[in-house]
């Protein structure tokens, strides 16, 4: 003897609901994934396109802006830089046997001539200041700031 099959109806009443509303569904098909990854990535090229191309504008704005700055720090990194190298050709030189002790006599030399020259007497003394004078007109124009 079968059982019966408690979700089997067999009964031959149409039920008709018209309370409940009609809910439709949109389905939407999605394309292949070789599709979708392709779309992507003309979307993402079309946006390194666009942003490539107003780069230009975009630094030369930026570097109208902030002129002076940019200025000031690239000297800074350049002296920076100056000063590094020329430390290490000194060191280079150091390292060559009888070349530091020379350049060291070589500089004493100069400084007792220098101190001799302009630093003995008053008449030396002012002639460096009218020199040291004239060098700074040079450089800074004609009305030195003091």
């Amino acid at each position: 003897m079968q059982q019966p099959d408690p979700f089997k109806t067999t009964t031959s009443e149409t039920v008709v609901d018209t309370e409940t509303p009609k809910v439709e569904v949109e389905v939407q098909v999605t394309p292949p994934e070789s599709e979708q990854t392709n779309t992507q990535f003309q979307d993402i090229k079309t946006q390194a396109v666009e942003i490539l191309a107003e780069l230009p504008v975009i630094l030369s704005r930026f570097f109208n802006k902030y002129r002076k700055p940019i200025i000031t720090v690239g000297l800074i990194l350049a002296v920076g830089v100056g000063i590094k190298v020329t430390l290490a050709v000194i060191d280079a030189l150091n390292d060559i046997p009888l070349l530091a002790p020379t350049f060291e006599l070589i500089g004493i030399i100069y400084s007792g001539w220098f101190v001799y020259r302009y630093l003995l007497r008053a008449s030396n003394r002012e002639e460096l200041w009218a020199e040291v004078q004239s060098l700074k007109e040079q450089l800074l124009g004609d009305k030195a700031i003091q």
